[in-house]
């Protein structure tokens, strides 16, 4: 047994003197006599102990209100998981032109990119997945985690708009991302950075940023999302309800990607297609992993309500006993 707030068990130790303090002073009589000499033919008569086990109940009770305020509880289990020792971080990038709809009417950029992730997260229950958003800034969506119920939930409120979608700060977002990973003490540790533009925002330069992840010995896998040449874009609903589209130039800065993938030691690609995205993360699970045993979480069956149910049952005795077999006269 375990508890949440240990330290209120303390006022246990409150109790031995309370009690002794109690009995010290006693409690006023029930009758005053003139003269002892009336009470001496019930003088032979034994002291009943009805008093002191009403009042141990009550001093029960309150050692049970204690013990529950103190949050008692028992861990069922640990769930223990076998790492494959590969910590990954992606960055998704939030800008506008993520609506580019490349891959079919209704099939954005954005939709493509948020739908493989979240396989790969399923197919991946061993690693620890981080995700960070960015677009004119980057932010932490979430640090890298084995709860990946968690990381689905935090990948599906992703949505354009959230934070500033007019520019794309690539640098930053790279950097943000090795803020997270840098400390993590598994041998293999990876960025995945997706983008469909190139970088105009940010006071980092993604190459700065790529010596930095060179340093830290991160690799980066860069991913430039989005078809060869024009794109349609879809710019609002026609007076019957349809989208209208305009087509965009596709202006990938493949050049910059590239340079970070090689000087990480990892691997530019150009996802034109669904199937190219997804055999990106063929290529992560072919890299070298060492398995290490994480805790995974713990289970508690809190134990409060027992512990108080307790305590106000000792409490009702003593109340019953009181007014009933050992009622005592006022």
């Amino acid at each position: 047994m375990t508890f949440a707030h240990p330290y209120v068990l303390l006022l246990l130790l409150l109790l031995p003197a309370l009690a002794w303090l109690k009995g010290k002073l006693g409690q006023a009589a029930a009758f005053v006599y003139s003269s002892v000499d009336l009470v001496r033919p019930i003088a032979g008569l034994r002291r009943s102990r009805a008093g002191a086990i009403l009042a141990n109940l009550r001093w029960l009770a309150l050692a049970l209100f204690i013990v529950a305020l103190a949050q008692p509880r028992l861990v069922r289990g640990e769930s223990h998981v076998k790492a494959s020792g590969i910590d990954i971080v992606v960055a998704l990038d939030l800008s506008g032109s993520m609506r580019s709809e490349d891959f079919g009417p209704g099939q954005s950029r954005i939709k493509l990119a948020k739908e493989v992730l979240g396989k790969f997260i399923d197919n991946r229950p061993n690693d620890r997945i981080g995700l960070v958003a960015f677009a004119k800034e980057a932010y932490i969506a979430s640090p890298p985690t084995l709860d990946h119920d968690y990381l689905q939930h935090q990948l599906d409120r992703l949505q354009i708009g959230v934070i500033d979608e007019n520019a794309t700060a690539i640098g930053s977002a790279l950097m943000t991302a090795l803020n997270r990973i840098k400390d993590l003490k598994d041998k293999s540790k990876i960025v995945i950075l997706m983008t469909d533009g190139e970088n105009n925002s940010g006071k980092i330069s993604p190459l700065t940023a790529a010596d930095a992840a060179q340093a830290l010995a991160v690799k980066v896998y860069t991913i430039g999302i989005g078809k060869q040449g024009t794109a349609p874009y879809p710019v609002g609903k026609n007076q019957w309800g349809q989208m209208v589209y305009k087509q965009m130039e596709v202006d990938i800065d493949e050049e910059t990607l590239t340079k970070i993938a090689q000087q990480t030691n990892g691997k530019y690609y150009r996802a034109d297609t669904a199937d190219t995205l997804r055999r990106i993360y063929d290529d992560i699970d072919r890299l070298e992993t060492t398995e290490v045993e994480v805790k995974k979480y713990q289970h508690y069956d809190e134990l409060f309500g027992q512990a108080t149910i307790g305590g106000l049952a000792v409490l009702l005795l003593e109340m019953i006993l009181a007014q009933t077999v050992w009622r005592k006269l006022p």
